[in-house]
């Protein structure tokens, strides 16, 4: 299957700041990418000069461009200081956060973002932002979440939904490989959605599992033989929740990769992610990457 999309090894990465915390560690965490992908790092601020200008003065767009400027600059000293050999770029979009980080990922590739901005959210949930560029993006999108500084575990993990996943747990192996760690490939049927409301015949649910495995194992044995030096687990699980168990599988991941669909016509662009993706998106343990896909999502069912 071909990608629309570069691979890990290929493709650059692009950071959004915005002078949060959140944002402070998805900077440093796409610095840790870009070194393992060899590539460089892009760091974007979303100052929206042009949306501003009708309104606002122009004593205060300056002030926006020079505070968006200074908070670039000390956002590329932390990273160069923590990496000293990366490549550094830096860039003050004139549009808005989103539109500047679609613009910049559609020239240099995954973009990361942070789990929160300079919202009153709760620390547990995706900001607006952050959740806007994972729903509309056409490029990679990496939501870094989880503990600052937690251990890592050396497994990336990814969702497996059907044989047309393939492209998807190739990725995640591709970031296994960059990690010189191991793949998990994990694949969860509800059995409510797969039998009705109320299950007939144990015969028929069997018959039901098997088709799911024999789903995953076509995938694995892909993968497998694609990538023969990488340690491969492959998990079929059977729940009401599909988010639920991706939630909780990430616990133990350093990365949780999976596919996301944009939804043409879907009122409003977070309706576009699905609601497994959505729940995982504010939920996981650790950073998620999303990688766009079109038709049913992996979380539309569920």
């Amino acid at each position: 299957m071909e990608s629309a999309f570069r691979t890990p090894d290929t493709s650059s990465v692009v950071v959004g700041v915005d002078g949060s915390n959140s944002a402070r560690t998805a900077a440093l965490w796409a610095a840790a990418e870009a070194q393992r992908r060899d590539r460089p790092l892009h760091i974007v601020y979303g100052a929206d000069t042009d949306g501003r200008a009708l309104y606002v003065a122009a004593e205060t767009l300056e002030r926006v461009r020079a505070n968006g400027r200074e908070l670039l600059d000390e956002t590329a000293k932390a990273v160069t200081d923590e990496y000293p050999g990366l490549r550094v770029s830096t860039e003050l979009g004139r549009s808005d956060a989103v539109s500047s980080l679609h613009r910049a990922g559609a020239l240099h590739g995954t973009v990361v973002v942070g789990n929160r901005g300079l919202g009153g959210f709760d620390s547990l949930m995706l900001g607006s932002v952050g959740l806007d560029v994972a729903a509309a993006a056409m490029t990679p999108v990496i939501v870094v979440r989880g503990t600052e500084g937690a251990e890592e575990t050396g497994t990336v993990l990814a969702a497996v939904r059907d044989e047309h996943d393939l492209l998807y747990a190739r990725y995640a192996a591709c970031e296994a490989q960059l990690r010189k760690g191991s793949l998990r490939l994990l694949h969860v049927w509800n059995i409510l959605q797969s039998v009705g409301l109320v299950v007939s015949m144990l015969d028929g649910v069997d018959e039901i599992a098997g088709a799911h495995a024999e789903t995953l194992s076509a995938v694995t044995d892909a993968v497998r033989e694609e990538f023969p030096d990488l340690e491969v687990r492959a998990d079929a699980e059977k729940s009401v929740s599909v988010a639920g168990v991706l939630v909780e599988a990430s616990r133990h991941a350093d990365l949780l990769v999976m596919g996301g669909r944009r939804a043409p016509g879907a009122l409003g662009m977070t309706r576009s992610l699905g609601r497994a993706t959505h729940s995982v998106l504010h939920h996981a343990h650790c950073p998620v990457l999303l990688i766009p896909r079109t038709g049913t999502d992996f979380g539309s069912r569920s």
